[in-house]
């Protein structure tokens, strides 16, 4: 089973552009039928998805995202990054990373990381 863990800058100021980079290990994002995922859970709220990047490069996102924010990988070092632009107060919550083969539910996921929106 993979571990996924999540790193990002904790505070950021409205209208900046956000980057969390979630890094695998034990395991490689290029393996087949692998679906790598953000996912996020605003305070006293539930879960949202926000997009994912598939094994081979291929990119899924929420309507929010596709709007203002992209998702990519590095594939030399096994990871993949969210980067939401023009944040606002809105886009606090803690962000998770999760992975799921084939769309069969998510098998691992990240201890989340707290992004706080603030000037």
């Amino acid at each position: 089973q993979v571990q996924l863990e999540e790193s990002g800058p904790g505070l950021v100021k409205p209208s900046q552009t956000l980057s969390l980079t979630c890094t695998v290990s034990g395991g490689s994002i290029t393996s087949d039928y692998y679906y790598w995922s953000w996912i996020r859970q605003p305070p006293g709220k539930g879960l949202e998805w926000m997009g994912a990047i598939a094994y081979d490069g291929t990119t899924y996102g929420s309507p929010s995202l596709k709007s203002h924010g992209s998702i990519a990988r590095n594939t030399s070092k096994n990871h993949f990054s969210l980067h939401p632009s023009s944040v606002t107060p809105e886009d606090t919550a803690v962000y998770y990373c999760a992975s799921e083969y084939g769309f069969r539910g998510y098998d691992s996921w990240g201890q989340g990381t707290q992004v706080t929106v603030s000037s």
